[in-house]
């Protein structure tokens, strides 16, 4: 069994987004993706998400951060919106006949239930697959694709190591997929 693997390619990444924007219209994936992508949060996190979580309905507004309690761990966390995910987030939202406050944002059919992890998993390979991406993306590619990319940028290894709550750098190295052609970038890309 291999490793899930994150999206390296920001192009891949800009497709796997806009798949169910443009190419297979379906707001609420759409904006699941970019949640995901944005947060680093586990599957099992945004599954349980509720409208009250990213949206004040007092002010008619979009929050600026998303505070929860991680499922698989139980600790406090407080994320803040960027602005791709509050933009697939207003733009589901939008779509909805007056959605509650305490309604799942990532709803099947009935509206009533979150969706489970295997339908979020089918939404992300269905995608992958009519898109032709690497084999090795699933959910928990989003996750980490948002740590690969914020290591690329220049982020502190040690904000890394807090956002994803690991032991040590060697740890979340490993998980975000760190590789020799990355090690290599860094000296062919820095002149001196």
């Amino acid at each position: 069994m291999s490793t899930t693997q994150p999206i390296r390619n920001l192009e891949d990444l800009d497709q796997l987004k806009n798949y169910y924007l443009t190419q297979k219209p379906n707001l609420r994936n759409y904006a699941l993706i970019c949640t995901a992508v944005n947060t680093a949060l586990r599957i099992s996190d945004i599954l349980i998400l509720k409208w009250k979580n990213v949206y004040d309905f007092k002010l008619k507004n979009f929050r600026r951060h998303l505070e929860l309690t991680e499922k698989k761990t139980g600790k406090h966390c407080l994320i803040a919106l960027n602005k791709s995910a509050t933009s697939g987030l207003r733009l589901y939202f939008e779509s909805l006949s007056h959605p509650s406050q305490e309604q799942f944002i990532f709803t099947g059919y009935l509206r009533e239930t979150p969706l489970c992890r295997e339908q979020a998993y089918r939404i992300i390979k269905n995608a992958c697959n009519a898109l032709h991406l690497p084999e090795h993306i699933s959910c928990h590619s989003l996750r980490k694709t948002f740590g690969y990319h914020a290591w690329l940028a220049g982020t502190n290894p040690a904000l890394l190591v807090s956002i994803y709550n690991h032991s040590s750098f060697e740890v979340t190295k490993r998980y975000l997929g760190i590789e020799q052609d990355d090690k290599d970038n860094v000296f062919l890309n820095l002149e001196l």
